[in-house]
């Protein structure tokens, strides 16, 4: 039941409720699925393992962030409860993940879910293009100047129109809700790309080809509508990570440099530049995230506050300067509280050294006398595999990240919770050591922290030089 309403829950965050449900939208129904959630999770919750885990205290204390952010940096007592509100239904999915996703073919039903959304999205988007988008773009002089905007996007909700530089336009596909900016999709659907290969089986050539190569080539033309820069730079960096095991890391730099150079030349950026120059304005808002952080440095200036306090009204487009601008350094070092475990934990179950071959799995017991149940074993191949498909998830969703204010949506969590629903996999079958202790992720956390601010300090610095 509860992984039911998980899944459920999840589609209707990213599609958005309007969208499937219509007129009942406005009986709230996402409130009342995360109330039936909560109450089928609570009882579950003591014998889990997801309140043992770093994350747990980690998403603790960046509520505790959220609220004192704007508490204390806005100086509103209303505005710091409803910050507060909008956060939970993010994290929701980390608890939600690891409570109910305990089995690889739960994991399996969550990657098709993700699936349905993204194929969703880009047949919206396609089938838009294909009746024939204006060529003048959203300038209609039938419409009101202040207004066509508005119109466009009620007109057109899955394509956002940009102007191409030279007196044109070009279109880049969309989602809704949270993933309502092509770079936002384009990084879901790069996180799942690799995803897609849980359903791989060894020898099923046809299967293969329908259940995973095919679903990828659509993503992959997904990706190349929303025309996102960022989604390009992430692939790139999933093709390095996932090629280097096979090929060696030099061989994998040259083939992932041939496969950027050759989505350049198709245009899947949509004719821009990805170059120091190109990203100029992106580098001068990452200089306002410092300077937030320089003056408020220990709770920042409020959650979702960045676009106020910047004079421009853009955000950071870095996750981590984000993070830092807007809840200071006590914020950034719970997003690392959560960040470490979660990507120390997923570089375990996919390296064939940490993972050991468990003892023979012992039957379940059933409710009839000399009736066995049969459960669901992973070996340590399939343990490897399925933790290198999430770290390759995780990578493509930072690399992107890196490039876009994404730090507190709900995919980085249900990343976070299917990481250590794999790493609960090997636990129990005793293939893995147990979690690193509290206290050295603790002691990690704080020097991420450190490391990240210093190394965004010396990047700004760098591309200031370069310009």
């Amino acid at each position: 039941m509860g992984f039911v309403l998980s899944a459920l829950y999840f589609v209707i965050y990213y599609v958005t409720p309007t969208t499937l449900l219509g007129p009942l939208a406005s009986l709230h129904v996402e409130l009342i699925l995360a109330v039936l959630l909560l109450a089928v999770s609570v009882p579950g919750m003591a014998k889990s393992f997801t309140l043992k885990t770093p994350q747990s205290l980690a998403l603790l204390g960046m509520s505790v962030a959220v609220f004192l952010s704007v508490l204390i940096g806005a100086s509103w007592l209303g505005g710091a409860v409803y910050s507060l509100l909008s956060f939970i239904p993010s994290i929701f999915a980390y608890f939600m993940v690891c409570l109910h996703c305990n089995t690889k073919t739960k994991l399996q039903i969550l990657v098709v879910m993700l699936l349905f959304v993204s194929l969703f999205v880009i047949a919206h988007g396609y089938s838009d293009l294909l009746r024939g988008v204006p060529e003048s773009g959203p300038t209609r002089p039938d419409v009101p100047e202040n207004a066509r905007i508005t119109v466009w996007d009620i007109e057109h909700p899955y394509l956002l129109a940009m102007p191409d530089g030279e007196g044109g336009w070009f279109y880049r596909l969309r989602g809704l809700g949270d993933i309502n900016d092509p770079n936002d999709f384009g990084q879901v659907t790069v996180c799942l790309i690799p995803l897609m290969f849980i359903f791989w089986r060894k020898g099923k050539k046809l299967f293969n080809f329908l259940c995973v190569i095919v679903p990828d080539c659509l993503l992959l033309f997904g990706i190349f509508l929303t025309h996102s820069r960022g989604a390009l730079l992430a692939l790139t960096a999933t093709a390095v990570v996932a090629a280097r095991r096979r090929i060696g890391t030099i061989p994998a730099l040259v083939l992932a440099g041939l496969l950027f150079i050759s989505a350049t030349a198709l245009n899947f950026t949509g004719g821009r530049d990805i170059s120091a120059t190109a990203g100029s304005d992106r580098t001068g808002l990452w200089g306002l995230g410092l300077e937030m952080l320089k003056a408020h440095p220990v709770f920042g200036v409020g959650f979702g506050d960045f676009k106020d306090n910047c004079g421009c009204g853009h955000t950071a487009h870095n996750s981590i300067l984000v993070t830092a601008g807007e809840l200071g350094l006590f914020g950034l070092f719970f997003w690392c509280l959560f960040l470490f475990p979660t990507l120390r934990d997923a570089l375990v179950i996919a390296s064939p050294k940490m993972v050991e071959e468990g003892p023979p799995p012992v039957p379940e017991q059933s409710l009839y006398p000399g009736v066995e149940r049969k459960g669901e074993v992973l070996d340590k191949a399939e343990i490897n595999r399925l933790g290198t498909l999430v770290l390759l998830s995780l990578t493509g969703f930072l690399v992107a990240g890196f490039f876009l204010s994404r730090a507190y949506v709900l995919t980085l969590f249900l990343l976070g919770g299917v990481v250590e629903a794999v790493f609960e996999m090997g636990v129990r079958q005793g293939m893995i050591v147990p979690r690193m202790a509290a206290s050295r992720v603790l002691q990690f956390s704080g020097a991420l922290t450190m490391l990240l601010v210093l190394m965004m300090y010396v990047v700004v610095r760098v591309l200031n030089v370069a310009r």
